[in-house]
């Protein structure tokens, strides 16, 4: 019989098991802010884009919001 099965864990195992029991417990609010941080970016990127800020500019003969008046 070995004597080195009676002892504790050491402080390196216990914090990479905590962290992972976290990540088990919260796995779904991860996930949720995760989707928002990466569809954040992709807005971002998409916005940024020339393309699309010529919705937002007005045309040179006036505000002409609604066409089919």
């Amino acid at each position: 019989m070995r004597g080195g099965s009676n002892r504790n864990p050491s402080p390196l195992n216990r914090a990479v098991n905590s962290v992972f029991s976290f990540i088990r417990y919260a796995e779904f609010e991860i996930l949720f802010v995760l989707f928002f941080v990466i569809a954040f970016i992709i807005f971002k990127d998409l916005t940024s884009r020339p393309e699309y800020n010529q919705i937002l500019v007005k045309k040179p003969g006036g505000p002409d919001w609604w066409p089919y008046k």
